[in-house]
């Protein structure tokens, strides 16, 4: 499918859905200034088209038990496509991975990974990351505090 060609108005809508996702289609074409129905049309396109990729409620992660953000960075033995598709195969495998990013510098891979405590990333690491064949190295940092955490893309409205 070739790619969607977003206007002014598909960017207001974007920037309202990303705010808040339950506005009814009603409310979503008051705020853009638009009737219903070639509201709903310009939603439904940009969600067949993948720019809206779903729908999500974004739960406290505290709340739930899962207080602890560590990031790791993560070294392998050799970056040939075998291992880092088996690294990512694993990886997307792993519940308590948020984010993985393949990385330029010194690590191969930047992981976001939440636990309850502790001893539970001992047992993610020992269990899972350090079974992973080829990795080299593991580095994790701890995040202390969150200071700032958005999920809204800055789209230009």
């Amino acid at each position: 499918m070739p790619k969607l060609q977003l206007n002014e108005i598909d960017l207001k809508i974007l920037g309202h859905l990303q705010s808040n996702a339950r506005l009814t289609n009603v409310e979503l074409a008051e705020q853009v200034h638009l009737s219903q129905s070639p509201c709903l049309r310009r939603v439904r396109n940009m969600e067949t088209s993948g720019v809206i990729k779903g729908y999500v409620a974004l739960v406290d992660q505290k709340a739930v038990g899962l207080p602890v953000s560590v990031f790791v960075n993560v070294r392998l033995e050799k970056q040939i496509e075998q291992a880092l598709d088996v690294f990512e195969t694993a990886v997307q495998q792993w519940s308590e991975v948020m984010e993985c990013y393949l990385m330029t510098g010194d690590s191969d891979y930047l992981l976001r990974v939440v636990t309850s405590d502790l001893a539970a990333y001992e047992r993610f690491l020992m269990d899972k990351l350090t079974r992973v064949p080829s990795v080299a190295s593991i580095n994790s940092s701890f995040a202390l505090k969150q200071v700032t955490y958005k999920t809204a893309l800055p789209v230009p409205t």
